[in-house]
């Protein structure tokens, strides 16, 4: 039968893994029955007196081992690995993606998932939610499928994808390899208990020493014979799905990275200033059908893939896909930026329709406003006089231009800007925009994770460009009747006459970077943008 070599060698590793904890058990068994042995010498008259020393000596041992093995067994049994963050699906709520599931493992002969869930992400695994080890029959693991899959592949390249994926039901249902993986995953969890304990100082911070050492020991005997095991499993499911839509599987698989694109370049593109702005798209899986579409459009390399949108998409399979769709961005957004646990004043949905006006000309509008705010404190520290932080005596600070650094006009508009940065010193500018941005920057209650590190941080002199361009764009916005637009693969755009300005990015640069106000004052005058009119900030 298709899948048995692999599984066979699955199990073959799982005995092995079986056979390290049984050699462990014994190990903390030894003492105990060296001291039985002892006093049963002593019983029976074979051991005399001569032997209470040695017999004492040992119990003791016995009993701190046995209280030490029971304790760190206690810890293996009862800790619980990380459990993935998901969107729980119910069968209520897409029968017909349980049915699509149902019907995939009759063909594949293997147990059917306990469960579907979303995540967000270009990914599909099984994961074990057993809630005590050692417990009654094991449950089918529960199906974890990536939501950019469900909104961007048709359905039968969806059932061609999670083909192996549920084939791997099968090896999970094997007692031997569910005690292994129960057995490894226990040691995991609780090798980071020890090192979340040993920190502190506390009484117990030996024990997590300990525990520490037990548990990363046993782990590297186990793990290459979890390693192969994995593989052996693998190797199975993947014998099994052979003969499951194998054509359309190599089709699916092309489909997988063309999703991930999407959704990387729709995470830091798009999602990622709304996050900073205290606003989360609530339709992010459909943005990357968006995205690819456009992609598809643009792309030479993607003809083709834009007429696979007259077939059936999966999330058809869903009842409510927009009420799906909301949970999952809801999550997304706390998994890759670290959000607040519920909506208020300053975390809020926001729908691609409104996207421009709450996200894009917001981000703008701030922007200009604190560049606007540094170079108010520029000023004003640099007002003549010891009471405006100059010391009695210094000459004034004058810019490149020479004219008096507290002389410079005040107001907020783009061409107070422009004199400013022509005149030089934009290092010191750019400083300050980054120190105020820090501080300006939303506070999030919970800490984004490592994966939600989506983009390097930008440095000083980026940063200034950034809001350059912001104070350019409210101006052409407030003078030109520009308007502000989404661009599903870049983000944020400015829009002039329904048509996207990707020609701003030099000029810009070219002011911040070496003082030369020429370019960016032709690409004003050769829009309307006057750059003197005052803009509209927040």
């Amino acid at each position: 039968m298709a899948g048995e070599a692999g599984e066979g060698v699955a199990r073959a590793h799982a005995l092995a893994v079986l056979r390290i904890r049984g050699a462990a058990l014994g190990l903390a068994l030894l003492p105990a029955a060296a001291a039985v042995v002892l006093h049963a010498g002593r019983l029976t008259g074979r051991l005399g007196p001569g032997w209470d020393a040695a017999r004492w000596t040992v119990t003791g041992v016995a009993l701190v081992v046995l209280l030490a093995a029971a304790a760190i067994g206690a810890v293996v049994t009862r800790a619980r690995p990380a459990v993935s963050p998901t969107v729980p699906v119910s069968e209520a709520a897409a029968p017909d993606l349980y049915r699509m599931v149902r019907d995939l493992a009759d063909r594949l002969q293997v147990p059917a998932p306990s469960a579907v869930e979303l995540t967000p992400d270009c990914d599909s695994w099984l994961e074990d939610r057993r809630a005590a080890p050692g417990g009654p029959a094991p449950t089918a693991p529960v199906l974890v499928i990536g939501s950019p899959f469900l909104w961007w592949m048709r359905v039968a390249e969806l059932r061609a994808l999670l083909a192996p994926v549920v084939a791997g039901t099968a090896p999970a249902a094997d007692p031997g390899i569910s005690a292994a993986r129960r057995f490894v995953r226990g040691l995991d969890a609780a090798a980071g208990v020890a090192a979340a304990g040993r920190p502190g100082r506390t009484p117990l911070r030996p024990a997590y020493a300990v525990l520490g050492r037990v548990t990363r020991l046993l782990l590297r005997g186990c793990g290459p014979y979890a390693a192969e095991m994995e593989r052996g499993v693998a190797a199975s499911a993947s014998e099994r799905a052979q003969a499951v839509d194998y054509g359309l599987r190599i089709v699916a698989q092309e489909q997988v990275g063309l999703a991930y694109a999407g959704w990387d370049r729709l995470l830091t593109r798009v999602a990622l200033p709304a996050w900073r702005t205290g606003r989360w798209p609530s339709r992010l899986d459909a943005g990357v059908v968006a995205a690819l579409t456009e992609l598809s459009r643009r792309d030479r390399l993607a003809d083709g893939f834009e007429s696979r949108l007259g077939e059936r998409p999966a999330c058809d399979l869903l009842e409510e896909p927009g009420v799906i769709d909301e949970a999952v961005s809801l999550l997304a957004a706390g998994i890759f930026h670290g959000a607040p646990a519920g909506p208020g004043p300053q975390w809020a949905p926001v729908s691609w329709a409104r996207y421009p006006e709450e996200v894009v000309d917001r981000i703008w509008r701030s922007e200009a406003a604190r560049l606007i705010r540094v170079l108010d404190e520029a000023r004003a520290s640099a007002v003549p006089g010891p009471s405006r932080g100059r010391a009695p005596g210094a000459g004034p600070a004058r810019n490149k231009g020479g004219v008096l650094l507290g002389d410079e006009p005040s107001g907020a508009t783009l061409a107070r800007i422009i004199d400013r940065l022509a005149a030089g010193g934009s290092e010191e500018v750019a400083t300050r925009v980054s120190a105020l941005a820090a501080q300006d920057e939303i506070p999030h209650p919970v800490a984004p994770s490592p994966v939600g590190q989506l983009l390097p941080r930008r440095t000083h002199h980026e940063l200034l460009a950034d809001h350059v361009t912001a104070a350019v764009c409210c101006a052409a916005i407030d003078s030109a009747g520009a308007t502000a637009g989404l661009d599903w693969l870049d983000g944020p755009t400015l829009l002039v006459s329904d048509s996207r300005r990707t020609d701003l990015a030099w000029p810009v640069l070219r002011l911040v970077e070496h003082a030369d106000p020429a370019p960016l004052r032709a690409w004003l005058s050769s829009l309307g943008i006057r750059p003197d009119k005052p803009l509209r900030l927040l």
